[in-house]
């Protein structure tokens, strides 16, 4: 009864049901917990003991409704990860590139966008930057128009085809990607929406080792554009290598995801005290989930004044 149960609530969590429904799942389980208490106690014991589990009852349910979109999370993007891993023997990051392939519209960065998008909604959690945060950074863009823009954390590729396909004529992107299996998906992810060497360039290589050879190895001298979605222990000594190079000219402009969720707060404590930047945080929730408060941080570099 209780695996039945389980079962049922994963399922309401994934296919995104009412969420007085999940609701009602919890109590039930908080019901059959507290009982599951009483009883295995002795008799003599059983009306003190189940006393003490009717008092816990009200911190179980508080506890389960409150944190109930994180547990969502946790089940797909743990749980069903490694299912798929133990039947498929693929890495999910390669179950989404088949996905994508035999979905998606070769040379059609939009159609590999949404592809992505509905796989990464209905069928397996990955951490892109998704639709809804996806629009900001496109209207960002917008904006801009920069030339020469840096990518940390390719992935997939999915942010990777989402710049590339906003940018102006005779701009160039350079991708960091510090591993190399992810880095082979992303390259036939980014091939496959039309992106050729000229536009998108991939660097396989870690962040910290890369920011300091982009002047001699790549020829830059300006970064218009940097967005980070790579680790988020990264963030600050990353934007610091960046400020130490040079690279970052007045307008630069540098876009950081997931600051809030799992969150980034030296590299926001880094931005406050600086006094570098104008900043400010574009609120959002999580990519492909709901109840889940993130945002991603925009500063446009000043300078020292």
């Amino acid at each position: 009864m209780y695996l039945f149960v389980c079962i049922l609530f994963c399922v309401l969590a994934v296919t995104h049901l009412l969420v007085c429904v999940q609701v009602c799942v919890c109590v039930y389980l908080a019901v059959c917990l507290c009982t599951t208490l009483i009883v295995s106690v002795p008799c003599s014991s059983t009306m003190v003991s189940g006393a003490i589990a009717l008092a816990f009852l009200p911190l179980v349910l508080t506890f389960i409704i409150r944190y109930r979109y994180y547990f969502v999370l946790f089940y797909r993007a743990v749980l069903v990860r490694m299912w798929y891993d133990c039947t498929t023997g693929l890495s999910r990051e390669e179950r989404a590139f088949q996905y994508v392939l035999t979905h998606a519209i070769p040379g059609d960065p939009e159609s590999i966008l949404e592809t992505f998008d509905l796989w990464c909604s209905k069928v397996e959690f990955i951490s892109n930057i998704g639709p809804k945060k996806g629009k900001i950074m496109d209207r960002i863009l917008s904006e801009h128009c920069p030339l020469t823009v840096l990518e940390l954390g390719s992935h997939c590729g999915y942010s990777t085809v989402r710049i590339a396909r906003a940018l102006p004529l005779g701009a160039r992107l350079y991708s960091v990607e510090m591993d190399a299996i992810n880095a082979a998906i992303a390259e036939k992810i980014i091939r496959l929406a039309g992106f050729d060497d000229d536009t998108v360039e991939l660097i396989v290589s870690p962040s910290d080792e890369v920011i300091p050879r982009l002047r001699a190895d790549y020829g830059l001298e300006r970064l218009d554009f940097v967005f980070m979605d790579h680790w988020k222990k990264c963030y600050r000594p990353d934007l610091q290598a960046l400020e130490g190079s040079g690279l970052l000219g007045k307008g630069s402009v540098v876009l950081a995801d997931n600051v809030l969720f799992p969150g980034a707060p030296n590299f926001l404590r880094h931005v406050r005290k600086s006094g570098l930047y104008e900043w400010k945080i574009h609120r959002a929730t999580l990519e492909y989930s709901k109840g889940i408060r993130d945002g991603m941080a925009e500063l446009v570099y000043q300078g020292i004044k």
